[in-house]
């Protein structure tokens, strides 16, 4: 049952990424934004959707936003994309990356 909950959360997490680089036109949304890993309920009601953006605190809650209003699209596609009997509802969350540099010492 695990593998099956693993490899379906892998096809929504492509599936998912597919959609928001291809067919959201949403202006809020910058071009790097990349979905990290979906986590599916047992009973695929839910998906946990984790992503990370590239710009500021700003650009983020935005970006955040615009992925929040698009959901129901985003869902439908998925629907339409995977046959699945229950299409999940898909919750977005943003992780938090350190910008790190790395320095090189002579």
């Amino acid at each position: 049952m695990v593998d099956r909950i693993n490899r379906i959360s892998e096809e929504v997490k492509r599936e998912i990424s597919n959609i928001i680089q291809g067919e959201l036109k949403d202006p809020r949304l910058p071009e790097f934004v990349s979905v990290t890993s979906v986590n599916v309920t047992r009973d695929l009601r839910y998906a946990k959707v984790y992503i990370s953006i590239l710009g500021n605190d700003e650009e983020k809650k935005a970006a955040l936003q615009g992925l929040k209003n698009a959901a129901g699209f985003i869902r439908r596609e998925i629907g339409q994309r995977i046959k699945l009997r229950n299409t999940p509802e898909l919750k977005f969350e943003l992780i938090i990356q350190l910008n790190m540099a790395f320095i090189s010492v002579n």
